[in-house]
């Protein structure tokens, strides 16, 4: 299993973060088997986009809310390390009370 659970909703309230905020976030190693995406579906042709992350964050979003870890934005990317092989990829955690 990749992801710890594959979801299709934002359980979490609307934290209302801009890319500024975003970006002002370190990013650390977060694993991918403790995830839980927020999308059920995935644009293939932006997995497959050299420069998908060109105009975007090159980290991932995870919003941290009641001790589960939600990916807000980056499934391809995720998506992408578990291809490579990784466990593991750089995302900007938020935590949410």
């Amino acid at each position: 299993m990749i992801f710890k659970r594959v979801g299709d909703t934002r359980p979490y309230p609307d934290h209302g973060y801009t890319h500024k905020q975003w970006i002002a976030i370190a990013p650390h190693q977060v694993r991918l088997d403790e995830l839980v995406t927020t999308k059920r579906t995935l644009d293939l042709e932006a997995l497959l986009e050299e420069d998908s992350t060109f105009y975007g964050d090159l980290f991932a979003h995870v919003v941290a809310y009641r001790g589960e870890l939600y990916l807000e934005d980056g499934l391809h990317r995720a998506l992408r390390a578990a291809l490579q092989q990784r466990q593991t990829m750089h995302a900007r955690v938020l935590e949410l009370k």
